[in-house]
């Protein structure tokens, strides 16, 4: 099992997500988003395992509104490549498994 959590250091959802994987002793690999660039390869497998673009952006992050009206997919895709913080947080990887939010129920189907 390889868990990546993607997040932002004062995001409280990342932080129990984190905190969901130190206390059952599963290893993870925290990635801040502030610090970490993400790549184009993996923000699409990220992207292709949800369903598209506008389950990863954050309503609530300065700028949303522009992204949220931008007519092509592929203008949404670029803006949030290039502004990481729009993205909605945690995004826990598992493979080809993701999750965007904090989904406990989800991650112990993961474990089982």
């Amino acid at each position: 099992m390889s868990i990546q959590v993607y997040g932002k250091a004062k995001c409280f959802d990342t932080k129990k997500a984190q905190r969901f994987f130190k206390e059952r002793g599963i290893a993870f690999q925290a990635i801040d988003l502030a610090r970490y660039e993400m790549g184009k390869r993996e923000f699409e497998a990220i992207k292709n395992a949800l369903g598209g673009v506008d389950s990863l952006l954050d309503e609530k992050a300065k700028g949303a509104e522009m992204v949220k009206y931008l007519a092509y997919e592929q203008d949404k895709e670029e803006k949030l490549l290039h502004n990481l913080m729009l993205l909605r947080t945690p995004i826990v990887r598992n493979g080809r498994q993701v999750t965007v939010g904090y989904c406990p129920e989800v991650w112990k189907g993961w474990l089982d």
